[in-house]
């Protein structure tokens, strides 16, 4: 069963392109740090570690959101029915807490649209509900450079009141030079029957003090010595500091036999104080050191139509607002200080959402679904910072866009199921991408506009006996006016709408359960994304021939993964494979970092006694020793592409459960 469609349903009754990562993937034989650590077996999704926790992971989703060299932008994060992404499309991934979670469900595609501002996908986390009996979970973990990692766990359930919360404190030296990084997390979920329906309550911090950041490297500087930071990274102690809070509510309402009422509000505050690797000290620089200050929040309302009989029938509308304010000040980095202020400013940001969505089973084999929503973007800023040759960069922009999606399904048997779908997308620029005019001019650049696609889907589902599944994917995007890199110069970083674009894909994923305790899974993408047209950026202008690869985007992705399990003794043993095409570092493909294939090795035992329960693992990551890049930093003003993966690691883990 998934919900990322809204309302609980089969995996095989849906018409798109859907996967669920349960609990025990996400947690066993591993840290529970990053996303990228269990989300491979998701086809379609690349999530690349950048072993750099200044600047989060890299996420793209059928390519979209290659390009981000900093969090998450293009593909919408959601955590227990709250917004990670902010009304502008970019989101944290470091938000998630993987230790409390019970799933994660990766939905791509059109239906995808229906959650806003998001072209290439969604990615929902649901903490899990606490045990029936309290119980408590205590873990530690030890790895290579440094790492250490401790959690604790508790829940349960006490008369109506289901109750569960995690805190972590995780820390690493880092596998570079300058790359050591501490991040403290905490989530809780309260849940109880409320008013004919029921109230789930989250809160969640994250404290992310003084992560330092290596930067990227060269080409001549990856391939001399990995390990190394950049210069600038030294000179100018290039790090970052994140603290957040956020809560929210949930609450569901049954109004009768066929209708329901969903209510969530959440409101949070993040700051962020960064000293990027320049000084910043020009008369109309930014700053060298970004220092902000964000509240957000908002809510959303759905209604549910529920119609039984020989032909049931599905309504879903809703509405959503949710904002932004953002105080954010630049200062002068001297050498590692925060000097004198160079920007002052106040950011909104806010989105007013309509939408509704339906399914018909039409016939016993048939379903159809559809879906459409309205979504106004709208941004201001306020400029505090005039004097001088710095004029008022005050200014405002709004985007709006209808976006339309439907699909059909055909469950040939209970085992088989094929679909198509066809919708458009959106997606608008984030304040980051708006904060520059190119040429040198200041103020928040007005021209750029939001890229607008059209995809089309087609695939099949199956049910192969007990625990085994197959999900085969083949999808046409075509984009308008693709957000790509313009210049970046003196910590500038401007934007500009290129031509058209294509992406052509298929995504095969299988999961099964053999003989002898065998299990294994396997996730193929192959994807040619591609500038279909031609054009000029940058200052000297750069031509871009038709046919160039988007960048920051891997043209294939596999994941392999094999475990035997020994029922009797609790003990397991598990190989993967990981392996990725190369990735183009800017748009007029003149470097790439090559492909890679590499081999993790884990094991781990499980003992269960009269009220307790003890496991342990030990893993080994990138077995053979290969040195590759784990991602890129896409268009990177000084040629610094390269953020080198790390070498041969282990982890050592264990975990003791307690019930009362």
């Amino acid at each position: 069963m998934v919900t990322a469609t809204r309302l609980p349903q089969g995996l095989l009754d849906i018409p798109a392109a859907i996967d669920r990562v349960d609990a025990r993937d996400i947690a066993q034989d591993r840290l529970q740090v990053n996303l990228s650590e269990a989300m491979g077996r998701v086809p379609g999704l690349a999530v690349r570690n950048r072993h750099n926790y200044a600047q989060d992971l890299q996420v793209s989703l059928r390519g979209f959101g290659g390009r981000a060299s900093f969090g998450v932008r293009g593909v919408r994060l959601i955590a227990d029915g709250i917004p990670a992404t902010m009304p502008d499309g970019q989101g944290q991934a470091a938000s998630f807490d993987l230790a409390t979670a019970d799933r994660v469900e990766v939905l791509r595609g059109p239906f995808a649209t229906l959650y806003g501002n998001a072209s290439g996908g969604v990615i929902q986390v649901f903490t899990a509900d606490g045990p029936p009996e309290p119980t408590l979970d205590a873990s530690l973990f030890a790895g290579s450079h440094g790492t250490r990692r401790a959690a604790l766990r508790f829940g349960g359930q006490r008369g109506d009141l289901n109750y569960l919360a995690g805190l972590s404190r995780f820390r690493t030296d880092g596998h570079r030079a300058h790359g050591a990084a501490v991040r403290e997390q905490f989530n809780a979920k309260l849940s109880s029957p409320l008013g004919g329906g029921r109230l789930t309550l989250v809160a969640n911090g994250l404290d992310q003090p003084e992560s330092q950041d290596p930067l990227g490297l060269t080409r001549a500087q990856f391939e001399a010595d990995p390990g190394q930071a950049a210069a600038a990274a030294l000179l100018f102690d290039t790090r970052k500091s994140v603290r957040q809070g956020q809560i929210g509510a949930v609450h569901e309402v049954d109004l009768g036999s066929h209708d329901s009422l969903q209510l969530r509000v959440h409101g949070g505050s993040r700051t962020v104080l960064q000293f990027l690797a320049q000084a910043g000290d020009a008369p109309l620089a930014s700053g060298g050191v970004v220092d902000l200050d964000r509240r957000f929040g908002g809510a959303g309302l759905r209604w549910t139509r529920q119609v039984p009989g020989e032909r049931p029938l599905t309504l879903t509308a809703g509405a959503e607002r949710d904002g932004l304010e953002e105080r954010r000040r630049g200062y002068v980095n001297e050498f590692g200080t925060r000097g004198e202020l160079r920007r002052d400013e106040d950011d909104l940001v806010a989105n007013t959402d309509f939408y509704a969505q339906g399914e018909w089973r039409f016939a016993p084999a048939w379903v159809a679904a559809a879906g459409v929503r309205r979504s106004r973007v709208a941004f201001e800023s306020r400029d505090h910072y005039v004097t001088g040759p710095n004029p008022d960069d005050s200014g405002r922009v709004e985007y709006t866009q209808v976006t339309p999606v439907a699909g059909l399904l055909f469950k040939a048997n209970p085992a088989w199921s094929f679909y198509a779908n066809a919708g458009r997308g959106f997606e608008t620029p984030t304040f980051a991408e708006l904060a520059y005019r190119p040429g040198g001019a200041t103020g928040l650049n007005l021209e750029l506009g939001p890229a607008r696609s059209r995809h089309a889907e087609a695939g099949a589902k199956a049910r192969l006996g007990e625990g085994g599944r197959f999900t085969a994917a083949l999808f046409r995007i075509d984009t308008r006016d693709e957000i790509v890199v313009d210049s970046s110069s003196a910590g500038r970083t401007t934007f500009r709408n290129a031509s058209r674009t294509r992406r052509d894909g298929l995504e095969l994923a299988a999961q099964g359960r053999f003989g002898a305790g065998f299990e294994a899974s396997v996730a193929w993408t192959w994807l040619d994304a591609r500038f279909v047209e031609g054009f000029t950026s940058g200052t000297p202008p750069i031509p871009v021939p038709a046919g160039s690869r988007l960048p920051g985007v891997p043209g294939s992705m596999l994941h392999a993964e094999a475990v035997w399990r020994h029922a009797a003794s609790g003990f397991h043993a598990g190989a993967e494979l990981q392996a990725s095409g190369r990735v183009y570092v800017n748009d007029a493909n003149t470097d790439a970092a090559a492909g890679y294939a590499v081999v993790n090795l884990r094991a781990g035992f499980e003992r269960r006694f009269a009220t307790w329960r003890l496991s342990a693992f030990a893993r080994l990551d990138n077995a053979g020793g290969h040195a590759y890049a784990g991602s890129v930093i896409v268009a990177e003003a000084r040629g610094r592409y390269f953020e080198p993966a790390a070498g041969r690691t282990w982890t050592l883990g264990a975990t003791a459960t307690a019930s009362f």
